[in-house]
């Protein structure tokens, strides 16, 4: 084996000349994936461990970012090629596409991210008129001869050529019609002979040249096919749904083929180490006797269970298990594995960390640590977020009384209820009318990710755990039922006949349950997750496939709070909210907004308020809300006893607190012309139009309303102050916080906070207790930012609103810009994710750390949070974590979320090299 000595990759110093761009299998490992792609890594991983692996070489991504920065190939690389191909001609004994013996390879992608599907793969290169009579000779089989060449035209001309590949399949439908059978498999050498002369015939017509007849130049047009392939529209989107970066580049691996449709003792398989959809252990796979490695992935054909290789194959079945407990044990983790058996000869073709639905990745972390081959650490890497809430999601009720049509393969998880349609570009507009739908298929094709990305489920009659459908559902964490063979779906006249006749019209009310495979007619009512149930104290761990689930959550949860150092509150504005959240695990409360508590029966309150004309009618209204706010307030500290409550004054406009200015011009004209009595209704349209701004989210609201209406936030500071008396003298430990919002300046807190410290003193004063009330901030203007170190002086905390502050510095209003724009914006790579989803770093995110810095340099105990909803996302609790905030605070829901994420935050932040 040749030393590796590392990736030469370019650099200061280093020209484009000098860089070595192609790697044999023998010279990389699975550490090099950034320079060999993750197939071309793992690749040579395989050979380094003494596996079957096919000889070949992997041209880098380095290469790749050449050609797609340049539009050009390095001038070195075609050099490289031909000294790699001489060897491995010379390793094999044979030339490309030499005609009495042909040596023929595969090309294909390898990014360094597993993309399912999404580039580009050329089989059987080197085949033409004269070197497939030698492989039929060579192999004494002219049909396997003429399949492999039929495969790569077909395959080139779609992928390379650009040829229509439906061309391709109705010209192979019709040669099956013709000999009346229903599988490509049972046509002869004779029928694929005029199968290829016709398929050549489409490549002359559609692409306007012959199907090249030069070996060389089938690999090097392939090579810049899947080198182009990385900038084609599905890869694009596919990097965007997974947030995976556009500047990586693929790699291209070059590999001698090996041969899975050479007769009945040869086949291509697809296996797992472990169940990825439950997680549990097993043999897990698909096999297909006689069949390339496209045939399984792509559904074409129902494969069998991996199990029945045994039957098949004993001796490549224990060789199997054998290289597969292997792989689990030198990788650590599930591996999903591709591999052929040509005449008995068992061949590794690729293998991969595999991706796994969320509850797969909960049990797999839980059972690699108790098998001691990793720590804890390592299993809170495994699992994230995102994963915790997809299991948060409900499930569909067993008792309900439902109709089921059909049970298919339980393929990725989820209780998923929508309209069916049967392509993508239904799926894509309904979708975006507000329709859930569900995209029902034969089977799926990387074209159709537009559709799975918009669809609520996925549903197809044909493939298995390893079909297209299957691996990119489970990857997008997306419901899917595959291989539901008895549902007979035409996608041309858009319906799927049920067993009993019945038919399933575009349109019609379908469900899909991801976790049993089976299949309902209408909509099926829901019930909640067991995980749910978990943190709502209503499970506990068992013995059960749902209490097993529950153990490893429970595990992954308890070892995320030993070692977080963010503390982790709730966005929650009454009792009832608050239980949930600390039931959640919530503690504290991050953001309680006061004006939901004025809304419903207190409205006229506010009214009343609004149009007050004199001192007295304003210190009336005001002092007809006192008793309601600290009644509120004396619920929640109760809820939420010996935890912080950070409580924030009233922030919105007032006209929020009216009723809606045409709703109320119609009320008054209908008065008017009835001659009715509409005083008050005059009164509220005149102080509706008086209080009309522009832009009321930039106008009177927040610190600004208590500044210029006298006595507002003092009655909501007396109303906490008394509140905070009232638990303190029934012995409760309540721990208010007062929250301003909308600072701007220095100048708007002092008075605000001289009159609150004010209203504090007098209220211990008359109760004789010592409240201990603190008074702080929220930080969501880039002026609040950029001067923090001066508004640090009157605060004693600092509460990031990064939904505000990400409006105020992008110049956003959202309710306005992620209906109008926001869709383009994606679509064309400006943003990767939503700013309002996950915070932006490089903007937002830099005011945070400014402030964060200037603030604690000016008052070193200052407490930080953030209470917008990015404390909830699971990529902006990583950034808060780093930043030294002290909590994060969300909804309740996501308040599960963000422990975990705080915990691998932790976790990742002591530099453990994990995966």
């Amino acid at each position: 084996m040749s030393e590796n000595k590392g990736p030469h990759v370019p650099g200061p110093g280093n020209s484009v000349d000098s860089v070595k761009f192609v790697y044999d299998f023998t010279e990389g490992n699975k550490d090099l994936k950034d320079l060999l792609g993750g197939k071309g890594a793992n690749l040579a991983e395989m050979t380094n461990l003494g596996l079957p692996v096919p000889p070949g070489f992997t041209i880098t991504t380095e290469a790749c970012k050449v050609y797609l920065d340049s539009g050009e190939e390095p001038p070195a690389l075609r050099d490289e090629v031909s000294a790699h191909l001489d060897a491995l001609e010379k390793t094999m004994g044979k030339k490309l596409g030499q005609a009495d013996d042909p040596l023929l390879v595969s090309v294909r992608s390898g990014a360094k991210f597993s993309m399912p599907g999404m580039m580009d793969t050329v089989l059987n290169i080197g085949l033409s008129d004269k070197s497939v009579q030698g492989l039929a000779k060579q192999a004494g089989d002219e049909r396997f001869a003429w399949d492999s060449y039929r495969r790569l035209i077909q395959m080139f001309g779609k992928t390379v050529l650009g040829v229509d590949g439906e061309l391709f399949e109705d010209a192979l439908e019709a040669a099956k019609a013709a000999k009346k059978v229903t599988v490509d498999t049972e046509l002869e050498a004779a029928d694929l002979k005029k199968l290829v002369t016709k398929f050549k015939k489409i490549v002359k017509t559609e692409a306007g040249r012959d199907f090249p007849q030069d070996p060389r130049e089938q690999m090097d047009l392939a090579v810049k096919a899947v080198f182009d392939s990385w900038n084609g529209d599905r890869a694009k989107l596919y990097r965007r749904q997974e947030r995976i970066p556009h500047d990586l580049g693929t790699a291209v691996n070059i590999c001698s083929m090996v041969f899975g449709n050479l007769g009945p003792d040869s086949g291509t398989g697809v296996a797992f180490t472990r169940d990825p959809a439950s997680g549990h252990q097993g043999v897990y796979g698909d096999y297909l006797q006689n069949a390339q490695g496209e045939d399984v992935v792509a559904g074409i054909r129902n494969t069998v269970p991996l199990a029945e290789l045994e039957t098949i194959d004993k001796k490549s079945y224990d060789q199997l298990m054998q290289i597969m407990e292997t792989l689990e044990n030198h990788y650590r983790d599930l591996c999903d594995i591709e591999f052929t058996i040509e005449r008995g000869q068992l061949w590794m073709l690729q293998t991969r960390v595999g991706k796994r639905t969320a509850g797969a990745a909960f049990r797999i972390a839980t059972q690699l640590v108790d098998q001691g081959l990793i720590d804890e650490a390592e299993a809170l890497c495994r699992v994230n977020g995102a994963q915790l809430a997809q299991l948060m999601f409900p499930r569909f009720d067993e008792d309900a009384e439902v109709a089921q049509v059909g049970r298919g393969i339980a393929a990725s998880p989820g209780a998923a209820v929508g309209k069916a349609v049967f392509d993508s570009y239904t799926a894509v507009k309904w979708s975006r009318s507000g329709e859930k739908v569900i995209l029902i298929r034969r089977e799926t094709n990387p074209d159709d990710l537009d559709g799975m990305i918009a669809a609520e489920g996925i549903l197809t009659s044909r493939g298995g755990k390893t079909s297209h459908a299957a691996v990119v559902a489970r990857g997008m964490g997306k419901t899917c039922v595959c291989g539901a063979e008895e549902l007979e779906v035409d996608t041309k006249r858009r319906r799927m006949t049920v067993p009993g006749g019945h038919v399933v019209e575009e349109g019609d009310l379908i469900s899909i349950d991801g976790s049993s495979g089976k299949v309902y007619l209408g909509e099926v009512p829901v019930v909640p997750s067991p995980v749910v149930e978990y943190f709502e104290g209503r499970m506990h761990p068992g013995a059960d496939d749902a209490d097993e689930l529950v153990e490893a959550v429970h595990r992954m949860m308890a070892f995320a709070d030993r070692k977080r150092r963010l503390r982790v509150r709730a966005n929650a504005d009454n009792a009832e909210d608050a239980l949930r959240a600390r039931r959640f695990g919530a503690q504290g409360i991050g953001l309680c907004r006061t004006e939901h508590m004025f809304l419903g029966d207190r409205r006229e309150l506010v009214e009343r308020l609004i149009l007050a004309d004199t001192e007295d009618e304003r210190q009336e209204s005001l002092k007809a809300l006192l008793p309601l706010q600290r009644q509120d307030f004396v619920q929640l500290f109760e809820s939420m006893d010996g935890l912080p409550v950070t409580i924030r004054l009233l922030d919105p406009p007032l006209h929020e607190f009216l009723p809606d200015i045409t709703e109320l011009s119609v009320r008054v004209a209908l008065a008017e012309s009835r001659q009715e009595p509409h005083e008050n209704e005059l009164r509220l349209l005149q102080a509706v139009h008086r209080l009309h701004e522009q832009n009321p989210m930039l106008g009177l609201r927040g610190v600004r309303l208590g500044l210029v209406i006298p006595g507002l936030f003092t009655m909501q500071v007396r109303a906490i102050a008394e509140a905070a008396a009232e638990r303190r003298s029934a012995k409760g430990d309540p721990r208010a916080e007062i929250m301003i919002p909308l600072v701007g300046t220095v100048q708007e807190l002092e008075i605000v906070r001289e009159e609150a410290d004010q209203v504090i003193a007098e209220v211990e004063a008359t109760t004789g207790t010592s409240l201990k009330l603190s008074v702080g901030t929220m930080i969501e203007l880039p002026r609040a930012a950029l001067t923090a170190g001066q508004i640090a002086e009157a605060a004693e905390f600092f509460s990031f609103g990064t939904n505000d502050l990400t409006q105020t510095v992008w110049g956003f209003s959202r309710d306005d810009v992620e209906a109008s724009f926001f869709t383009a914006y994606l679509e064309k790579g400006i943003f990767g994710v939503s700013p309002f989803e996950t915070i932006d770093k490089d903007g937002v995110g830099s005011l945070v750390k400014l402030a964060a810095k200037a603030g604690r340099a000016t008052r070193p105990d200052l407490k930080l949070g953030v209470c917008g909803e990015h404390g909830g996302d699971p990529e902006s609790v990583h950034f808060f974590h780093e930043v030294g905030l002290d909590y994060v605070s969300c909804s309740p829901f996501r308040i599960p979320v963000a422990r975990l994420e705080a915990g691998r935050a932790a976790v990742t932040s002591q530099g453990s090299d994990h995966r």
